[in-house]
Formats: C-alpha cells, structure tokens, sequence
C-alpha cells in the first residue's frame, strides 16, 4: 500500500498550518514555500478539508487559513480522508464488493490486506496534529506478539 501524494500533502499542510497559526491565519503560499508544495495543489486540497470542517478560510488581508479545531482534537485520519483518500490495502475498489477477483471472489490474501487496512486506519486514528508536532509518535509503535526483538526492529528500520 503506498499513501499517494494527494494524502501526504494534505497532512504536511496541516501540521504547518497548525505549528503556524498561533496569532493569525497563515496564507497558502507560505505553506506551499515552506513545504515545497504547488500553491494550486495546496488550493485544491484545502477546498476539501475547508468542505470537511477541519479548517476555517479567513478572507482580506492578512487572510489565510485557521485550523477549525484544536490540534489535539484533529486527527491524521480525518485528514486523509477528507482529501478521499481510501486507507485501504487491498485491490478491491469497492469494500461492500464479495471479493476482488474477476469472479467476486476473494482472493486467498484478502483479509489479511483487509485487515492490514484496518490497522492503519487505527493507527491514523490514534494520531492527532499535536502528536506529529510533538514528535509523540515513537511511543505509539507495539512490538508484535512472537516477532523477536532484532526481526521487529529490522521491520521498523525499514
């Protein structure tokens, strides 16, 4: 599974925005400067999290973009989604489909990409804006049952 660019963005931004917004509202183009993101990218991106309710436009000037929400209250999952960005792992397009094969069949991976899916949806639930920005992230990685020490931690350097 590989998040595309549309998903990482819109986080980028968003923890700019909320490392930035303290006093007034930050423009656009100073997160597309400061994140190297295409200013018309960052447009389109924040017309979905504005429609999503995660930030509030602030027009005239010294406008720019608030978060609408607290940091600690806005998650990186929402963030994702908002942008429609599945948190899937899986081929399969639609999640109510009986399976992914030509035959809507399942195929014999199926539930464990499914499940993978779920995993991170969790995780990205679990993370807020303040956690990134905080770096409080490194706390929230599980060693997995039965995996011994060196072979997780291969699995995490990678």
């Amino acid at each position: 599974m590989k998040l595309s660019t549309k998903g990482r963005y819109a986080v980028m931004a968003m923890v700019d925005l909320a490392r930035h917004a303290q006093a007034k509202p930050v423009s656009l183009s100073d997160i597309a400067t400061r994140q190297e993101i295409s200013l018309s990218y960052l447009e389109q991106l924040f017309a979905r999290l504005r429609r999503a309710g995660l930030v509030k436009s602030v027009r005239g000037p010294g406008g720019g973009y608030r978060l609408a929400r607290l940091s600690m209250e806005t998650r990186v999952s929402e963030i994702i989604l908002a942008v429609d960005e599945p948190i899937s792992a899986t081929r399969c397009t639609e999640m109510g489909a009986p399976g992914c094969r030509t035959d809507r069949s399942k195929c014999l991976t199926h539930d464990l990409w499914e499940e993978l899916g779920n995993q991170i949806h969790m995780f990205l639930s679990s993370v807020t804006l303040h956690d990134v920005l905080e770096r409080k992230l490194a706390s929230r990685i599980v060693e997995a049952p039965g995996v011994p020490e060196a072979e997780s931690s291969m699995a995490a350097a990678s």
